[in-house]
C-alpha cells in the first residue's frame, strides 16, 4: 500500500482546484487562449543587445542579489512607470517578483490569516482567487459593470483585488469616482487594495486614466505590473510597488521564498528599458494587437453579427463575446465541437464565484484573446466558430433562440 499522506490544510485547499486540460497547441488552427503572444511581436535583436550589455556591465553577477531586485532594474522601472502610469513611488518600493502571480502569493502571505475576508471581482482572475482560497480567505464577491467593480457598500475586509485599467475578464474601466470611492473604503477599513495593471499598455478606443495607485494619498495600494503581455510570460518577470511601511516585511518574505529573481533576466530588463527600447516595442506591440483586434472585431461581426454582444473591446488583449442564441447547458459541447474543428475556446463561466446575488448569463460566452494569433488565422478561426455554432443548433433538433437583449450583462 502506498503511505498515507497528511497535507496540510493549504496543501488540502489546492487539492480542491480543478486542473485545467493540458494545451498542445499542434492541435489547433487557432488558439483563442488568453495569455498567450506572438513570438514574432518578440524584439529578439534589441533583446540580445540588452543580455550583452547585462553580461558585460555586471562583474559581480555571481553573488547573491537583493531580495527586493536589480537597483537598475527598480531605477528604470521607477522611470518608466512614472512616464506611462503616472506612478510616483521610490526604487525602494519596488519588489521585483517572479511574474505577477508570485506577487499575489507574496501579498497573500503577508497581509492575510485564516478566516480573513477578501474583496474579488466576480467573475475575476482564476489564479488570484485561488491564491487568496488556497491561504483561507473568506471570498467576498463583488458584481462589476462597465465601470468596473461596485465600490458602494463594500463589506469590512483585509483586502481588496481589483483590475481597475481593463476588468478580467468583462473589460470594465473603473470610473474616477469609483476609484476614489474604494480608497475611502480602504483607509476607513484599514485595508490594502491589490491594483493589478496587467495589460494597461494596450488601450485603443478609451482614454487613459491614471492608475489606482497615483491618486492613493493614504498609501493603502499595492500595485501590481508584468512584463508578460508586453514581453513574454516565459520571461517570469513582474514587480510589486508597496507603500513605505510593507517593505521590509515583503523583502523579508521574498528573500525566504526565492532568494531573489534571477539577476541576468533583471539586468537585461533594466538595459532594455534604459535604453528606450522597451516603450519602442510596446508601441509596436500595440500598432500589431490593434491589427489583430480589428481584424477579430471585423470578422465576428462578418460571421456572427447580431447573434453576438461585445465586451471589453476597448483595451487589453482579450475580447468577451457572448452567444446570444447558444444556451448556457451546451457550453460543454460547445468546446468540445471546437477541439475537434481545430478552435481552443475559452468558456467565461468558470470565472464566476458563485454568488447568491451575482447571477451571470444564462447563454454561453468565450473569452477570446488574438494577440498570439496572426490575422489570417483569426479569421480563419471565427469562420469555424461560426460553422461550429451553426452545427451545434442543428445537432440538438432545435433553432437557437433569438437574441435577447443585454441579458444582465451590464
Amino acid at each position: 500500500m502506498p503511505p498515507t499522506v497528511r497535507l496540510s490544510d493549504y496543501g488540502q485547499r489546492v487539492l480542491e482546484f480543478p486542473v485545467p486540460p493540458p494545451c498542445d497547441p499542434n492541435l489547433y488552427i487557432a488558439d483563442f487562449r488568453y495569455g498567450d503572444l506572438s513570438s514574432a511581436d518578440f524584439p529578439t535583436l534589441g533583446w540580445k543587445k540588452a543580455v550583452n550589455a547585462a553580461l558585460s556591465r555586471r562583474p559581480s553577477r555571481f553573488r547573491y542579489g537583493d531580495p527586493c531586485g536589480s537597483r537598475a532594474l527598480r531605477e528604470a522601472l521607477q522611470g518608466y512607470l512614472w512616464r506611462a502610469r503616472g506612478l510616483r513611488c521610490e526604487p525602494e518600493q519596488i519588489v521585483i517578483v517572479n511574474g505577477s502571480q508570485q506577487g499575489l502569493d507574496l501579498c497573500a502571505r503577508l497581509l492575510l490569516d485564516r478566516g480573513d475576508r477578501v474583496i474579488i471581482e466576480n467573475p475575476c482572475y482564476t489564479l488570484a482567487r485561488q491564491t487568496f482560497a488556497a491561504a483561507g480567505a473568506a471570498l467576498m464577491p463583488c458584481t462589476v459593470d462597465r465601470e468596473g467593480m461596485r465600490t458602494t457598500g463594500l463589506c469590512a475586509a483585509r483586502l481588496a483585488y481589483v483590475t481597475p485599467s481593463h476588468q478580467f475578464p468583462l473589460g470594465g474601466v473603473m470610473s474616477v469616482a469609483r476609484r476614489q470611492e474604494l480608497l475611502t473604503w480602504a483607509r476607513l477599513a484599514n485595508a490594502h487594495v491589490i491594483e493589478d495593471d496587467y495589460d494597461s499598455e494596450y488601450r485603443f478606443d478609451i482614454a487613459p486614466i491614471p492608475a489606482l495607485q497615483a491618486m492613493d494619498g493614504a498609501e493603502r495600494v499595492i500595485y501590481l505590473g508584468t512584463v508578460s503581455k508586453t514581453l513574454s510570460p516565459t520571461l517570469r518577470l513582474g514587480y510589486l510597488v508597496v507603500p513605505p511601511v510593507l517593505g521590509m516585511a515583503f523583502s523579508k518574505a521574498k528573500r525566504l521564498l526565492d532568494r531573489h529573481t534571477p539577476a541576468l533576466e533583471q539586468e537585461a530588463l533594466a538595459a532594455f528599458i534604459e535604453s528606450g527600447a522597451y516603450e519602442r516595442h510596446v508601441r509596436r506591440a500595440r500598432r500589431r494587437n490593434g491589427q489583430r483586434r480589428a481584424a477579430l472585431l471585423a470578422a465576428l461581426s462578418e460571421q456572427l453579427g447580431d447573434q453576438i454582444t461585445l465586451v471589453g473591446a476597448d483595451a487589453g488583449l482579450h475580447v468577451v463575446v457572448w452567444l446570444d442564441r447558444v444556451p448556457l447547458e451546451r457550453e460543454q459541447e460547445l468546446v468540445e465541437r471546437g477541439r475537434v474543428a481545430g478552435l481552443g475556446l475559452y468558456p467565461v463561466h468558470p470565472l464566476y464565484l458563485p454568488s447568491a446575488s451575482i447571477n451571470p448569463p444564462a447563454v454561453v460566452g468565450l473569452v477570446m484573446g488574438y494577440a498570439g494569433l496572426t490575422e489570417r488565422d483569426i479569421i480563419r478561426g471565427v469562420r469555424r466558430l461560426a460553422a461550429v455554432i451553426e452545427e451545434l443548433g442543428k445537432s440538438g433538433g432545435e433553432t437557437f433562440r433569438e437574441s435577447t437583449s443585454d441579458h444582465a450583462r451590464r
